[in-house]
């Protein structure tokens, strides 16, 4: 079997329950829930972190985001660092295998020329290198709290460029569907990693998208074109993929960096409340948080040519298992060079999705902002928890039993004191140990 091409389209706080294929009735994305009938939808797929930066190196890493040394949410400034240049990305790892790679949209993962996503393996850039910007003219704003004066952030490798008027939702379509159009003139497979912005503020859609949508209150509304304005990309894409001839080659995985935002920067009307436009589904806790509407998100991979499609899979995954799944079916060996001597914390899922194997982790950990947690099976551990950036929960430790209480409603930390313990050593011990190795 030849090398399979890879995409990777990611959202920007999409909420578990804002996709039709995850139970959402007022949202419609129908190519989404096409793909997820022709490939696998995953309901136990984890973030490994419940905010941008950290998750977007996992995602590209291979590992926790404490080692990859990107633990928090990176500023705007221009020349600000971010992924050490050290780290092994993705697009890196496959470049000797004779890929091509190109990124389109939100990098978020360093604006120096030294961790751009050119430095990162990327032969491609166009896109914005902070964590968001006005979905039309491209300008930072929301760092001028902190010193940072608005800026303009949209780049064409490493030269700046202008698209004033352009919805970034539609160029960074435009970008990739040019990119698989242009495939079929190279022999060599591609890796495109297709980073959205929406649905992250400012909430800004097409009136065309609000239209579809005029019966929703606003909130719901604008939360519901965005993502059909990405729906619509997907659909492009995969058009794309199958007039290039490769739709069949092509793995495509789905997902979002974390749950959806509850920020009051959403509203754009002055409101300071909590934002209730993006729906965590069943799930407790937003963006921020490590309860599971914070970390646990929607995800699609398809491939026709290898993977049956049509299956929903129950097992546990995260973030940091993309890496070593895509090279393990490319057939590039980890333990060859760049990735010679870097140890992954993510492992391929080749035989759980070929074999029905297990999920390859027996725990997953997570820590953000003195937040801890950890699951084990069906047990899920949470330290100090949060439910977003800035609303606390009363009780400092928190044990759910997921098979029955997946929206981690009940706490039984009391009638499972030993269990508690048990974990609790265990999260703490894996902090110091991301703490003391961290890049």
């Amino acid at each position: 079997m030849k090398q399979p091409n890879f995409i990777v389209v990611y959202c920007d706080d999409l909420g578990y329950g804002d996709l039709g294929c995850y139970g959402s009735e007022t949202v419609k994305t129908p190519h989404l829930d096409g793909l997820a009938d022709e490939g696998i939808r995953f309901t136990n797929w984890y973030s490994n972190s419940p905010v941008c930066s950290p998750s977007r190196a996992s995602l590209l890493t291979g590992k926790y985001p404490g080692r990859a040394g990107v633990g928090e949410i990176l500023g705007a400034k221009r020349g600000s660092h971010g992924l050490p240049a050290t780290e092994v990305t993705l697009a890196k790892a496959l470049k000797p295998a004779g890929y091509r790679t190109a990124l389109y949209g939100k990098w978020h993962l360093g604006l120096s020329e030294a961790t751009s996503p050119n430095a990162h393996g990327f032969d491609e850039f166009f896109g914005f290198k902070a964590g968001c910007v006005d979905f039309y003219s491209h300008i930072f704003y929301w760092g001028q709290a902190h010193g940072v004066n608005p800026l303009h952030d949209l780049w064409e490798n490493e030269t700046e460029v202008w698209e004033n008027g352009r919805y970034m939702t539609e160029l960074i379509t435009e970008r990739s569907v040019d990119f698989i159009k242009r495939s079929r003139e190279q022999k060599a497979p591609f890796f495109l990693f297709t980073s959205y912005n929406a649905p992250h503020y400012p909430m800004h859609a097409p009136q065309e998208y609000m239209n579809r949508f005029a019966h929703l209150p606003w909130d719901r509304q604008v939360m519901a074109a965005m993502i059909a304005a990405v729906d619509d990309g997907v659909g492009e894409i995969v058009k794309a993929l199958k007039e290039a001839g490769c739709y069949e080659d092509t793995v495509i995985f789905f997902s979002s960096d974390n749950g959806p935002s509850s920020e009051s920067r959403n509203w754009l009307d002055g409101t300071e409340d909590v934002y209730y436009g993006g729906s965590a589904g069943i799930f407790r806790g937003h963006k921020a948080s490590l309860f599971e509407g914070g970390i646990r998100e929607p995800a699609i991979l398809s491939w026709p040519n290898g993977l049956e499609g049509g299956q929903v899979r129950d097992e546990v995954a995260a973030m940091m298992d993309i890496v070593p799944t895509f090279l393990d079916l490319a057939g590039v060996d980890p333990a060859a060079a760049p990735l010679q001597g870097v140890a992954l914390d993510g492992s391929s899922l080749k035989g759980m999705l070929r074999m029905g194997e297990p999920s390859p982790h027996k725990q997953l950990f997570w820590e953000y902002q003195g937040q801890l947690a950890v699951r084990e099976e069906k047990w899920k551990l949470v330290l100090n928890g949060k439910l977003d950036f800035d609303r606390v929960v009363p009780d400092q430790v928190h044990l759910s039993d997921l098979s029955k209480d997946p929206g981690e409603r009940s706490n039984l930390a009391d009638h499972y004191p030993e269990i508690v313990e048990r974990l609790s050593q265990d999260v703490r011990a894996w902090y110091e140990e991301v703490q003391s190795n961290g890049s």
